[in-house]
């Protein structure tokens, strides 16, 4: 998985949970975020920078 799209994912469900007006909305934008960040920090781990992504 690329890491810049991973980055992009989080910042954006970040922002979207820092926007929500319900509850819901917002703990299910931080929970993508959380998500997200788990991946980067599992890609960073392995020591290696994944390709990006390819047809997107």
């Amino acid at each position: 998985m690329d890491l810049n799209y991973l980055f992009h994912r989080q910042q954006v469900s970040l922002m979207m949970a820092a926007a929500a007006s319900g509850i819901e909305a917002r703990r299910a934008h931080g929970a993508l975020a959380r998500g997200y960040a788990a991946r980067i920090a599992r890609v960073q781990a392995s020591g290696g920078v994944s390709f990006p992504l390819r047809g997107l």
